[in-house]
């Protein structure tokens, strides 16, 4: 049950980092800074309980690895998504439902974002934080966040830099981006990280 809570917790403060950025959004580079350090400090924190994984395209990708159990792979979901939610709820409340302007998006580029930032994060994730060679490292929560903080930087202002399915739903609550939306966000995350577990065992078939 533990894990779970750390699962919750973490991708709380991950998407309050999110929600509170969104919101009556700061002008300048404080957004991204903000979210990579938020996802940083809580993969640090939770990595002993959890994995922390926060995402559950990373879920997926670490179990496809043959890091994560399968009975674990949807209550990780179910606790990331309800930390999403919550975290959501909490960001309006605290910003006192400030207007949101929902982004106009352009499917082809929304799903390139995503997808191959996301195929990023997984990537990085798997290789820092779950192969043998780089077992015991210190670096791997550093690594992880500075890669949401340059998917950020980099296709933010195209699909608003979720890379994270939990993400996206609470990008959808708090109405960055638009319900109908959703499914594209899912399918490029969730594609993104099964790519990158694939990739990951492609380059490192000992490594199983």
């Amino acid at each position: 049950m533990r894990k779970y809570v750390g699962e919750m917790i973490g991708t709380f403060f991950l998407m309050f980092t999110v929600g509170c950025c969104v919101i009556a959004a700061p002008a300048g580079v404080i957004a991204p800074l903000a979210i990579g350090s938020a996802l940083m400090i809580m993969v640090y924190a939770g990595g002993h309980l959890s994995g922390g994984h926060y995402n559950p395209a990373v879920t997926l990708g670490v179990w496809l690895r043959g890091r994560c159990s399968v009975q674990d792979v949807l209550p990780y979901f179910i606790a990331q998504g309800f930390g999403a939610l919550l975290a959501s709820i909490a960001a309006q409340t605290i910003k006192g439902h400030s207007p949101v302007t929902q982004m106009t998006l352009s499917v082809g580029p929304v799903f390139a974002a995503e997808f191959l930032f996301t195929f990023a994060l997984v990537y990085v994730v798997l290789n820092t934080a779950t192969a043998k060679a780089t077992a015991g490292n210190s670096f791997y929560g550093l690594a992880i966040g500075i890669t949401v903080m340059v998917g950020a930087f980099a296709v933010g202002s195209i699909s608003g830099g979720a890379f994270n399915p939990a993400v996206a739903v609470g990008l959808g609550w708090i109405g960055l981006i638009s319900w109908s939306n959703l499914a594209l966000y899912l399918a490029a995350e969730f594609l993104g990280g099964a790519c990158a577990a694939w990739m990951f065992l492609g380059l490192n078939p000992e490594d199983r």
